[in-house]
């Protein structure tokens, strides 16, 4: 039987999703459910000084107007961006303040338009600024990170080295925008708390339901079976489906609650923007000798979240005196939350750009720099890689690229009025395992069943656990059924963090070794009720020793741009990885082309443009915040190198969810320099950032 891992396999679910079979959070079946609208705040900064429900309340079909002074309590202390409803109190514009219930969606959103709210108004802050003294030094960086690292002497290393770059870059605030929005559907029976949501990890959903409405977690269900994108932005509980729950509690019948496209722009996350200063400190031949990485970025005034941008600078790159530090403000502005590659994302633009510029005073190939500078030692922590094939990477690249006959020289290549131009960075991120717990069980028919609480956002989890179940078993693969989804079964960590495949598949493999087990010492046929096993990864996770595990890759893109116009035209990105053993390489290939199309767009054409006025993105619809298009795609190509790691899980995987992003900016904007001779550091590359002079 030949192995499944490996294979390219069609998902699992694919007939269901293109027939309409594939229910997702708003489409569950529920006897009388009602509809619920949320009702923003319309100031940056103040307090909710009266509510006047009057006119909502007579809207036909209108079940009930929940706000700060009638809404159900919830308990205080678990997690302020969902602890709405419980008080007077704004602290950015778009907070819920209120929500309408009715029997259908049309009434609920026109009594939401009916809602009266006069507000005790204060002045806000809202501008990311680096002169502005409110900055301050957190405790860590998302998720654990240490928050400044300093190896060697810095500033003595600078100051003496040969060759000193000294800039500044800049990332606006980006916005996840999946297809499905924030979405949930709650229910109560007989006390118990049932949710079908949009989210990449139904268990810590429940386990912060259970707390708010002091509940224990058996008495709480949440159900995530089909999740339409979510990108960071849906890891952990939302607004939405706090307030469905509440609200389904308050009328006594299932709420369905849905965000609409501009109620998910800052509500629920985005990417901060960032102002990072990098200085480079190198030989003539372009070798490091000291980098220094300080990154400013914003957070709320509810919640702390800083965004790890200068931990990207801390494994990259050879260099004796390394310093990283991150600084945060707290604005009236929604809380920042996780977007592809956190950190590591905005971090390469900076750190990757900065080396295209080193390599132009050094005069040398900004392919051949890097590889001058890769290194098998972490120079944060002086400990070896578990394995690092940034090289295999850039030079494959280079090879599939024809990067060999390029001409350095910035506007060298032209054809009427357009220039020509190619790019190359390199790429990181952190190859995670969380433990997990699984089952598998043998029925009488000759089948098996696999159970795992995994949740599969559109990247194909589903069918690659399915894939490494079927190898585990020696099964047929007919024979073999996957359950994934709900947290009704063992328990899993969220989707997020390249870490869902690598920690998942640990716990699916050892279930069904424990399976073949059993069933190899029994004797005579399954019984009637099955065989089932179930296996935690709790105790092996823990024992792994704390070494530096990374998946790595190289991006390459050429651009053409319009000397008279400014237009900015990708003509190919091409890009190389190492991601570990590959389960199935159809589901990888989407994956590292969705992440490299993103990269794309945050280099040309995704910004959020914050009104300081109204403490507000002004373009808070996929109208005015553009998205990459097909017309916008070029030829995209993702390729991988061997790369199997079985120190970071036994079957060698590492993750591939965010490292398609890292870089792919930084290749783009350094190959419109090399068109252009312009050096964009602030992203969009835009027109008139290139008509200068």
């Amino acid at each position: 039987m030949s192995a499944a891992v490996g294979r390219r396999h069609t998902r699992l679910e694919a007939y269901d999703k293109v027939t309409g079979g594939a229910r997702y959070a708003t489409e569950y079946p529920a006897d009388g459910v009602a509809y619920a609208w949320l009702v923003p705040a319309t100031v940056a900064r103040g307090t909710v000084a009266e509510v006047d429900t009057t006119a909502a309340l007579a809207v036909d079909g209108v079940l009930a107007v929940l706000h700060h002074g009638n809404a159900p309590r919830l308990v205080p202390g678990v997690d302020a961006e969902v602890f709405r409803l419980q008080d007077p109190s704004v602290y950015f514009r778009g907070q819920a303040v209120a929500l309408v219930v009715a029997q259908t969606s049309e009434a609920a959103r026109e009594a939401a338009g009916l809602v009266r709210l006069r507000y005790d108004v204060q002045p806000h802050h809202t501008r990311l600024t680096a002169g502005d003294d409110g900055f301050y030094r957190p405790d860590h960086v998302n998720p654990s990170y240490p928050t400044d690292v300093l190896t060697g002497d810095f500033d003595a290393g600078f100051d003496a080295a040969e060759v000193r770059l000294d800039l500044t870059y800049r990332t606006p605030s980006y916005h996840n925008s999946p297809m499905e929005p924030h979405a949930s559907t709650a229910q109560w029976r007989d006390g118990c708390l049932v949710v079908h949501d949009s989210s990449q990890g139904s268990g810590p959903v429940r386990d912060v339901l259970a707390r708010l409405f002091g509940l224990p977690p058996e008495s709480v269900r949440t159900i995530s079976r089909h999740v339409g994108g979510g990108f960071g932005g849906k890891l952990y509980v939302k607004v939405q489906t706090v307030l469905a729950a509440m609200a389904a509690r308050h009328v006594d019948r299932p709420v369905r609650l849905a965000l609409t496209r501009q109620q998910t722009f800052g509500p629920v996350g985005y990417r901060t923007p960032t102002i990072q200063r990098i200085r480079l400190g190198a030989d003539r031949d372009g070798r490091l000798v000291a980098v220094g990485h300080d990154a400013l970025s914003q957070t709320s005034q509810m919640t702390e979240f800083a965004e790890q941008t200068a931990v990207y600078t801390r494994h990259m790159y050879a260099a004796p005196h390394l310093r990283s530090t991150h600084r945060v403000i707290r604005l009236d502005v929604p809380t920042p939350f996780w977007m592809r590659a956190p950190g590591f994302t905005p971090g390469s633009f900076a750190l990757e750009s900065a080396l295209d510029e080193l390599a132009s005073a050094c005069r040398v190939d900004p392919v051949e720099l890097r590889l001058r500078n890769d290194t098998p030692v972490d120079p944060a922590s002086g400990q070896p890689f578990t394995s690092r094939n940034l090289a295999a990477c850039l030079t494959d690249g280079a090879r599939r690229f024809d990067w060999a006959p390029r001409d350095p020289t910035p506007r060298a290549r032209r054809s009427g009025r357009w220039l020509f131009g190619t790019g190359v960075a390199g790429c990181t991120y952190p190859a995670r395992v969380r433990p997990a717990a699984a089952s598998a069980a043998a029925l009488p028919d000759g089948s098996f069943e696999v159970r795992i609480n995994a949740t599969d956002i559109g990247t194909g989890a589903r069918t690659a656990l399915w894939q490494v179940a079927v190898d585990a078993l020696g099964a047929p693969p007919d024979r073999v059924r996957i359950e994934v989804g709900d947290s009704a079964l063992p328990a899993a960590d969220v989707a997020g963090g390249s870490m869902g495949l690598t920690s998942w598949s640990w716990a699916v493999l050892r279930a069904c070794e424990r399976l073949c087990d059993r069933l190899g010492a029994a004797s005579g046929p399954v019984p009637a009720g099955g065989l089932l096993v179930e296996v935690s990864t709790e105790e092996e996770v823990a024992a792994q020793p704390t070494l530096p595990r990374f998946a790595y890759g190289a991006q390459f893109a050429e651009v053409r741009v319009d000397q008279e116009t400014g237009e900015v035209r990708v003509l190919r990105q091409l890009g190389v990885f190492a991601v570990g053993r590959v389960v199935n390489p159809s589901t990888l290939r989407s994956q590292l082309i969705g992440g490299m199309t993103m990269g794309l767009s945050m280099a040309l054409h995704e910004v959020g443009a914050f009104d300081h006025r109204y403490g507000t993105w002004a373009n808070h619809d996929l109208a005015g915040y553009h998205v990459s298009s097909n017309a916008d795609v070029p030829a995209v190509r993702a390729y991988w190198v061997p790369d199997a790691d079985v120190a970071v899980n036994p079957l060698g995987i590492k993750g591939a969810g965010e490292i398609g992003m890292v870089g792919a900016a930084a290749a783009i904007a350094n190959a419109v320099h090399h068109a252009t001779g312009v050096r964009v550091r602030e992203l969009p590359v835009t027109l008139d950032k290139l008509l200068v002079g």
